[in-house]
């Protein structure tokens, strides 16, 4: 099954941890969400990606125990030391859902390009696989955000895949840096105008439309960020649906 649309689902919100650390996750309401968003049910097939933390063992262990709980298919697409497919077109475009995990953006998109990804990831996209992913899986489908891909201290990211025409800024209310510095960065022009979610919170697109924002508990909060004319930035709350999962 696939999405009525292309859809993509940006987001700051992600796995529910549970009290034993690293191999005790589930997936959260945004992934069953991301199911429902492919109309492909409970046995959904999600292809994880963490390229953005250059794909560490333990961490595609630990996806796989989180969604060994559940009926959905889980598979990964690794790209360190080199790819684990043969044929990675066939294989992204045979999911219902395409999930990237956070980290760094820049590396993440740098890395995909090397290897074709950004024209095959626009294919899945167009053919209706849903894409999604948290915080740098958010900035990548944007022109570009803030990141600390550069270090502690919050730096603008200008070269994301750009198919979502719009900045955008995760962590919004967790970090203290993101809200000042992505007004700065819209507000010189180093970004465009865009979007930014509290963690827990997601936004929905259809096409290139922002159509919905989503949050996995009540209280995150997704805005928009429109720069004026005297270069300050205005920022408006939106209305967000708290999911029931």
């Amino acid at each position: 099954m696939t999405a009525d649309e292309p859809t993509i689902l940006a987001t700051s919100a992600g796995f529910e941890r549970g009290a034993h650390g690293l191999f005790d996750l589930r997936p959260g309401p945004i992934h069953h969400f991301a199911a429902e968003l492919a109309n492909a049910g409970p046995d959904a097939r999600f292809c994880f990606l963490h390229q953005a933390i250059g794909d560490p063992e333990n961490w595609i262990g630990a996806t796989y125990a989180a969604f060994a709980k559940t009926g959905y298919r889980a598979s990964h697409l690794q790209l360190f030391p080199m790819p684990n497919h043969e044929d990675i077109r066939a294989h992204l475009l045979d999911q219902d859902v395409i999930w990237v995990n956070g980290g760094s953006v820049a590396n993440l998109c740098a890395v995909w390009r090397v290897h074709g990804l950004e024209e095959i990831l626009h294919e899945a996209w167009q053919a209706g696989v849903v894409l999604g992913g948290v915080s740098a899986g958010s900035i990548c489908w944007h022109a570009g955000g803030s990141t600390d891909s550069y270090g502690l201290k919050l730096r603008g990211f200008t070269d994301g895949l750009g198919w979502l025409p719009y900045s955008n800024g995760v962590h919004y209310d967790a970090e203290e840096q993101r809200r000042p510095m992505m007004h700065k960065l819209i507000g010189d022009g180093t970004l465009p105008d865009g979007y930014a979610t509290d963690d827990g919170a997601g936004l929905v697109y259809r096409g290139t439309r922002l159509a919905e924002v989503v949050a996995d508990k009540e209280g995150p909060l997704g805005y928009e960020l429109k720069r004026a004319a005297d270069g300050s930035v205005v920022e408006t709350p939106l209305p967000t649906r708290v999911l029931k999962y």
